[in-house]
């Protein structure tokens, strides 16, 4: 793993001042429950932290991106960027569930492409590359691996599809929605999960994801094309 996080490194061009710090960032909590006696730490708190700096350095991006927008649009953008679809993409593209430190049930479980796990090792790492060296090197790093993939026009970079499907649900009073993970097929290490999303007995849409939000996720975009497509009959 060593290796890994020096390729890391060399990638996105940033060396820590402080390697513990990057493997901390790195580090699942279901690595550390399996290392006896050894005192690891893991990234929960590096989350926090990094949760709160992605805050800031994103509402400065988009304050001064956009002078004349209002705090609702501004806060609106905000949330699209920083929910965990919006996460997990950039970490994702940036291969970070390659390097993350994992139990090993967590890994036959299909950790490295867990939604949830990426989301937060993206905020970890910003957590220890603000440690490391300061706001203006976690400003740098954004610019050049989040701000630079985000449109300008406006419009939300990043597709909730439950976030989307909810409002959308709610404007036509149609009731609660209900996901419900229908069947898993694949190994423990490979797993493929179909979800499907409804309104009572109503089924609005269907989708697959290697993992259950991914899945859900998919359901939701297919739900919002169908309502899509009524619209336009």
């Amino acid at each position: 793993m060593k290796e890994g996080f020096q390729r890391l490194q060399q990638r996105i061009n940033v060396t820590f001042r402080d390697p513990g710090l990057l493997k901390q960032a790195f580090t699942h909590t279901s690595y550390v429950n399996e290392q006896r006696g050894a005192r690891i730490p893991d990234n929960e708190r590096l989350e926090f932290l990094g949760d709160a700096v992605l805050q800031l350095t994103v509402s400065e991006y988009l304050y001064r991106l956009y002078p004349d927008s209002p705090e609702g649009e501004l806060t609106r953008l905000r949330a699209s960027i920083v929910c965990e679809p919006s996460l997990v993409r950039f970490a994702e593209a940036l291969e970070f569930g390659q390097i993350v430190l994992l139990g090993k049930g967590e890994e036959q479980t299909g950790g490295r492409t867990r939604p949830s796990l990426l989301a937060d090792a993206f905020e970890a790492f910003l957590g220890a590359l603000y440690l490391d060296q300061g706001l203006e090197a976690v400003r740098a790093f954004l610019e050049r691996h989040m701000f630079v993939k985000l449109p300008r026009n406006g419009q939300a970079p990043m597709k909730d599809y439950k976030t989307e499907l909810q409002e959308k649900v709610q404007q036509l009073a149609m009731g609660a929605l209900d996901y419900r993970i229908v069947e898993e097929k694949g190994p423990a290490h490979d797993k493929e999960f179909i979800a499907v999303v409804g309104v009572g007995d109503r089924q609005l849409g269907k989708g697959i994801g290697r993992s259950k939000k991914e899945a859900e996720q998919q359901a939701a975009s297919q739900a919002l094309a169908s309502f899509a497509k009524q619209n336009t009959r």
